[in-house]
């Protein structure tokens, strides 16, 4: 997948992606829909960063919803 373009279909492949690998329980909170890509670099930094982790501590999983939380539309 080319995350180069700040496109919806790679919005939602990350948000999709990051839900996966975070195993998070709210996934109404993560809808792709409530992202646009006006931040997209912001949103490819945390989906990077969270794909290149193998454990993510439950502090770690919460700065992350917190930050997810504060790119939302």
């Amino acid at each position: 997948m080319d995350l180069t373009q700040p496109t919806s279909e790679n919005v939602t492949f990350m948000i999709e992606k990051i839900k996966e690998k975070l195993r998070m329980v709210n996934v109404d909170a993560m809808k792709a829909d409530n992202f646009s890509t006006s931040q997209y670099e912001d949103l490819v930094y945390i989906y990077e960063m969270v794909m290149k982790r193998d454990k993510i501590t439950p502090n770690e999983m919460q700065a992350i919803a917190a930050e997810l939380g504060s790119l939302r539309k």
